[in-house]
């Protein structure tokens, strides 16, 4: 018989191993499909094999058991998201009409429809994933988003400055698509076309794209140069110092008032600037077309319209002359060099 002592260590043994059995829900009370994996799993006689093979089963029925039971709250929230879609995208059409009637830039309406996906795609998901998961509670979905943003943030820390250059450059900076600009510190000029959150797409002069973060832009000094439909030019011009210097403005100002690319709205400036080595320089200023191309085209032009009115003003434009003096001993040297000798 056994003593007290041991009857008491045996009942003790028995509460543990039901309060075991208590915590281990998939044990105590398995799915139909892991007692059909059991049922359908004859015994093999070894009791070793047997238990590993049974709680395999239970393990992959119990899988299978609860992706059945959660099977309506998936489906549910594959309806949650295609409605995010649809949200999403008649919220995307309804921003940029708006955007459009409030004549926004076409950079900034881009970021406002993107935002607005990005908003609606992100309630989406914590709703679907509060359906999935009902005990995950929204606050604390959105500290864990939090926390995973702080980890990306560090380890991406120069593609989240060039996205967040980006988003300033498109909420403030004043170029859009199109225009001409140029940053001085890189040697970068183009004209842009595609300012991306990340990265602006530049195609150069040469026609080569230039891809250029979005931090480099905002870092540095742009200078957007058809920000106005013109541009001023300046270029210098002399006249002999014989010369008169009132005729010669007047000479050089009709020239700039009879080319086309010249803009007659704006006045022509013509300014004498100082005292050459060989002339009296004038300052010739005047506006032109803000491209590239149109101040290449106007600069020729007005060059050549100034040449010819003063050519045929009789005007001259001087040229530096050099004047060569030569020494007595300068017949010797040659004759040495001819090989002539001498004595």
């Amino acid at each position: 018989m056994l003593t007290q002592m041991q009857s008491d260590a045996l009942q003790d043994a028995a509460e543990a191993l039901d309060e075991g059995a208590d915590q281990n829900p998939v044990i105590e009370a398995a799915g139909p499909v892991a007692e059909a994996i059991e049922g359908a799993i004859p015994d093999s006689g070894v009791s070793w094999l047997d238990s590993m093979v049974d709680t395999l089963a239970q393990a992959i029925g119990g899988l299978i058991d609860g992706f059945v039971t959660h099977l309506p709250q998936l489906v549910i929230a594959l309806i949650l998201l295609t409605f995010t879609a649809l949200v999403a995208s008649v919220l995307s059409k309804w921003s940029r009409r708006l955007t459009r009637k409030l004549k926004l830039a076409e950079n900034l309406r881009d970021l406002v429809e993107k935002l607005s996906r990005v908003v609606v795609w992100f309630a989406g998901l914590v709703a679907a994933a509060g359906v999935v998961f009902p005990g995950l509670g929204a606050g604390e979905l959105v500290a864990s988003a939090g926390l995973a943003s702080i980890a990306i943030g560090f380890a991406f820390q120069d593609i989240f400055e060039n996205f967040l250059a980006g988003v300033l450059i498109i909420w403030r900076f004043p170029f859009n698509n199109g225009d001409w600009i140029a940053i001085p510190a890189e040697d970068v000029e183009g004209k842009v076309e595609e300012v991306q959150i990340r990265m602006s797409l530049i195609r150069s002069v040469t026609d080569e794209l230039l891809l250029i973060p979005n931090a480099m832009i905002y870092k540095n000094v742009v200078r957007v140069q058809t920000d106005q439909n013109t541009r001023r030019l300046t270029v210098m011009c002399g006249i002999a110092y014989g010369e008169d210097v009132g005729e010669g403005r007047r000479v050089i100002r009709e020239a700039l008032e009879g080319c086309e690319t010249v803009d007659t709205d704006k006045p022509v400036q013509v300014f004498a600037h100082g005292f050459g080595a060989s002339s009296i320089d004038f300052e010739v200023t005047w506006w032109a077309k803000s491209t590239p191309l149109g101040q290449r085209e106007s600069r020729d032009e007005v060059i050549e319209a100034v040449k010819r009115g003063l050519d045929e003003a009789g005007i001259e434009i001087p040229f530096p002359h050099r004047t060569l003096t030569f020494s007595d001993n300068e017949p010797k040297i040659i004759e040495v060099f001819r090989g002539g000798g001498g004595d």
